[in-house]
């Protein structure tokens, strides 16, 4: 039984599968069979992209991961004593059914009291950095990802468990080729990494116009794009000033972390001042697990770019933000203060489930939501993202 009882349901913006090591490598064509591998390196399995080992994920099979939640008490309070990564993440367990299958998944979701979920991916986000400078091969591997989250997750299990596919952007006609095909079988909302798209000719926004076919293609099919946190590259420009390293997530440094949340702010600002939301004013965007303590300095700037540039946007650009972008704030954040700056019907309830820096029990997530009246708590907790989503 849940840990208490609303009266509305819950549809949760951020839960997350973990891929078993086939995921990536079961529908890969013949000739690309070395793109991913799995070696074994001092006795622990690891991740090759490419024949580079990464060291993106720490434990890549998943077999063992660390426990839901197990970092709360390090949001809610901070880290007076210091502890080091592991005392925080504490003992680890073994991966569970409902970790990696969706019915048993939608059993805990019952015991836990969660109607709806977006379910994404893990080891998706490590993809299409290692990959930037081919992008046919990001194109082929990502549909292998997503032949194995339809066959295994489905993107529409039970009208509850809306798994996200990924879509990647290189190539124009293949990203809507990819689209459609996503729709077809079942996809409610898609995942589309926040970065700039690499090519053949370098990265560019997706905000440009070479890009409208897509998005003019994602308004036609209603679907919700969702920009989660993955690895957007921006370790490029940490290593401008430290030493050269892959990105790890899991082993951050105070250095990267002053700016940890540029990639977001960065994505959306090119939907807006690149003109996408404008000429697509019906496109919905949830940004999912990047938190919410960029979006009142960007609002800022951008009145202010406004003012002293009108002539340069198709529109008020912060009105164009609160029309089209829709925020999954972190737990520990004040959502109140949130819902004041782009309005209730865009804050939505995710609990990064079963992440260890998520919440162990989601449904607490609302004794987060302090002096909001029950009907808003009803559309952070649900309601908000059931319209996003509706057919």
């Amino acid at each position: 039984m849940p840990s208490r009882k609303l009266s509305y349901p819950l549809f949760d913006a951020d839960n997350h599968l973990y891929e078993t090591e086939e995921a990536l490598t079961k529908f890969l064509p013949a000739e690309y069979r070395n793109a991913i591998q799995y070696v074994q390196i001092n006795g622990r399995t690891k991740i090759a992209v490419r024949g580079q080992i990464s060291e993106y994920i720490p434990n890549p099979t998943f077999e063992v991961v660390a426990k839901p939640g197990a970092m709360e008490e390090y949001y809610r309070v901070g880290n007076p004593d210091g502890k080091d990564r592991r005392q925080i993440f504490g003992e680890p367990m073994r991966s569970i059914p409902a970790f990696r299958e969706p019915g048993p998944r939608l059993e805990l979701m019952d015991e836990m009291g969660i109607h709806q979920t977006l379910m994404f991916p893990t080891l998706a986000s490590l993809i299409e950095e290692r990959m930037k400078d081919d992008p046919e091969l990001i194109h082929v591997v990502i549909h292998s990802l997503n032949q194995w989250l339809l066959e295994t997750w489905q993107f529409d299990y039970a009208d509850r468990i809306f798994t996200t596919p990924v879509i990647t952007l290189p190539i124009v006609e293949k990203a809507i080729e990819e689209l459609d095909w996503v729709v077809e079988n079942g996809a409610r909302a898609i995942l589309v990494r926040p970065a700039p798209v690499p090519g053949y000719n370098g990265s560019r926004s997706f905000g440009l116009p070479e890009f409208d076919p897509f998005w003019a293609r994602v308004v036609e099919h209603g679907v919700l794009v969702a920009m989660h946190s993955s690895d957007s590259g921006y370790s490029n420009y940490v290593n401008d000033w430290e030493s050269k390293r892959e990105f790890l997530p899991f082993q951050p440094d105070v250095f990267s972390m002053t700016s940890s949340w540029r990639p977001i702010e960065d994505s959306v600002s090119a939907m807006i001042c690149h003109g996408a939301l404008s000429r697509f004013p019906d496109l919905k965007i949830a940004v999912i697990e990047n938190g919410s303590s960029w979006v009142e300095p960007l609002l800022k700037t951008l009145k202010d770019l406004y003012k002293k540039m009108p002539q340069q946007f198709l529109e008020d650009p912060v009105e164009v933000f609160k029309r089209n972008i829709h925020i999954s704030p972190f737990w520990e954040e004040d959502m109140g203060e949130l819902a004041d700056l782009i309005g209730v019907e865009r804050v939505l309830f995710g609990s990064d489930y079963p992440h260890p820096e998520g919440l162990a029990d989601p449904i607490t997530y609302v004794d987060e939501l302090k002096n909001l009246s029950e009907e808003h708590k009803a559309l952070i907790m649900g309601g908000n993202l059931a319209r996003l989503i509706a057919k």
